[in-house]
């Protein structure tokens, strides 16, 4: 049985999600949406509900993930409604945050990188949240047993409070855990945290 391909098995669900107009938020970006302000940059944005509802309240949101159906499927939303969002179909493997945003969102995205690109990335979305501005990232943890959505040794799955460990210094607004059931009796481990950087 050939190993799955993460941006593969995504695009099959959003295709899915397209065709049944399946487009309500998850309880990771519900949590994420009043925090969110300002210039936005949401990394792995997927079907873009919460990008969409972002700019509908205001922000300026920058949409970035590898599936094309994804992406057009923000873009046209976007451009329908005539909101302030910006899409970038990229290969998040290797893509690299070029300016500063107030808000950086990471939501179910970093766990599908080898961790040296995992936590790479994880520092550039500290470095890249300006002074006062906030980064919300959500990661698969260690305990989870549901891999099927992983090619082998091309995930990394965190410790349960390394989130919290990596924004050493910041304000932490919320950290949570959340644990839900899994095809085959597996389960999946969620780490959430919303922190918010020092002024200075």
């Amino acid at each position: 049985m050939p190993t799955p391909d993460s941006v593969e098995f995504f695009e099959t669900q959003f295709q899915r999600q397209v065709r049944e107009a399946d487009f309500a938020l998850n309880p990771f970006e519900q949590l994420a949406l009043s925090y969110v302000a300002g210039n936005v940059l949401d990394l792995g944005c997927g079907l873009g509900n919460l990008s969409l509802e972002a700019a509908r309240r205001g922000c300026s949101v920058t949409a970035v993930d590898a599936s094309p159906t994804a992406v057009e499927r923000v873009r046209a939303t976007a451009l329908r409604e005539r909101l302030p969002l910006t899409t970038l179909q990229a290969e998040l493997s290797c893509f690299r945050i070029e300016q500063d945003y107030d808000t950086i969102v990471a939501i179910g995205l970093l766990m599908f990188f080898r961790r040296e690109r995992a936590l790479a990335l994880l520092r550039q979305i500290g470095q890249r949240v300006r002074p006062g501005g906030r980064a919300i990232v959500n990661v698969l943890v260690e305990g989870t047993t549901y891999l099927g959505m992983f090619k082998p040794g091309e995930y990394c799955l965190f410790g349960a409070h390394e989130l919290e460990q990596a924004f050493a210094g910041w304000t932490l607004l919320v950290a949570r855990h959340d644990s839900f059931p899994a095809p085959d009796g597996t389960r999946k481990e969620f780490a959430t945290v919303i922190v918010q950087k020092p002024q200075s």
